[in-house]
């Protein structure tokens, strides 16, 4: 088996590929801010699962259940994690243009820490292969 084959890094190059086109995607819609009628897009992360779990092993959103009626009850429905803050979008510009510099750029520096991320997680990897077969 090649090392190119192992699927861990696979999954790696992949992400790392996908990091790659969302900078591209981000820097597009910086870069059309002040165009008329832009809409800002953004790409669909890869998933990378295994019969409903995760690469990290978590399985799917469970629901509280309360074993004990001395334990405290869920009020008020589901949760919600919604990381935009309850915003439902941007406001469009006059000009027909929606794209907000703040969120874009905010993107771009959560997609530079996790390629970052990803990039050292293969480099380590690689490292730990070349150990194991005595190529260090």
């Amino acid at each position: 088996m090649a090392i190119n084959d192992l699927p861990i890094l696979s999954a790696l190059r992949t992400k790392m590929q996908w990091h790659q086109e969302r900078q591209r995607v981000l820097a597009e819609n910086v870069s059309n801010a002040n165009t008329p009628n832009f809409r800002p897009s953004d790409l669909v992360e890869p998933k990378f699962d295994r019969k409903g779990t995760n690469v990290d092993g978590a399985m799917g959103s469970l629901a509280m259940m309360r074993t004990s009626a001395t334990h405290i009850g869920a009020s008020g429905g589901a949760p919600s994690f919604r990381g935009d803050g309850g915003r439902s979008g941007f406001l469009t510009k006059p000009a027909g243009n929606s794209v907000n510099l703040e969120d874009q750029m905010l993107k771009v520096s959560a997609n530079q820490m996790d390629y970052a991320a990803a990039t050292s997680l293969y480099t380590r990897s690689l490292g730990l292969l070349k150990t194991a077969i005595g190529k260090r």
